[in-house]
């Protein structure tokens, strides 16, 4: 499924997410707003330009689900740094010039660090082919802003594809997804991509979803 004249994917692997429990492997992408510049350059070209990869476990269930941008950090994790005047360790940003910073504010005024250099500018480049190229979506630099009314619509693409095991594996696909989790959990200190989330997850919908007093009285003022 190819889509244009898109907006904010929100959490990517939600919709990897859905079809992984429909029992298909699923992988989607979406582009964005230009945040990482060409390794060796200072103008960003392509957005953190995430991409998910879900894969179906027991009926009903996700055996793991990968959820990764092309960046090292999410561009939000620079944004909130820069809200409370933190500074963020060397790798997650460089300034306007394309040197490392541990000024938040700089790295929002510079690029992203794509995350393993070269590769994931890499990935982030099959990404925007996927978006903007063959979904028929926007560009990263002829976006307009997601945060900033510019006046210009977003129009990026997402692009899914997703792949019924049975005809192409018959029943040795399940086997030898159990055989690869159980080799990775089998080893002390590991944990499969999602597990963490999963488990935040179930703990949150039991004890419930803490926030600050002052991010409850702004979501409240919404309703008004």
């Amino acid at each position: 499924m190819a889509v244009h004249r898109s907006y904010n994917a929100a959490t990517l692997g939600y919709h990897t997410g859905v079809l992984a429990k429909e029992g298909l492997v699923a992988l989607g992408a979406t582009n964005s707003v230009p945040a990482i510049a060409p390794v060796g350059g200072n103008k960003p070209v392509i957005g953190t330009n995430p991409i998910s990869f879900a894969v179906p476990g027991r009926p009903g269930e996700i055996a793991f689900l990968i959820d990764q941008s092309a960046s090292a950090i999410a561009w939000t994790a620079v944004k909130r740094a820069a809200e409370e005047n933190r500074p963020i360790p060397v790798g997650w940003a460089l300034d306007a010039n394309g040197n490392d910073t541990t000024d938040a504010r700089k790295g929002l005024e510079g690029s992203m660090a794509p995350a393993g250099g070269a590769k994931g500018f890499g990935i982030g480049l099959m990404v925007e082919v996927l978006c903007a190229a063959l979904a028929g979506g926007v560009l990263g630099p002829d976006m307009g802003s997601f945060v900033e009314d510019d006046g210009k619509p977003i129009g990026n693409g997402q692009f899914f594809v997703a792949f019924e095991p049975g005809m192409f594996s018959g029943d040795v696909f399940a086997k030898r997804i159990e055989a690869l989790c159980a080799s990775i959990g089998a080893q002390e200190g590991t944990r499969l991509p999602n597990a963490r989330r999963t488990a935040n997850k179930a703990r949150l919908e039991a004890e419930g979803l803490p926030i600050e007093r002052s991010l409850y009285e702004r979501l409240q003022a919404y309703r008004r």
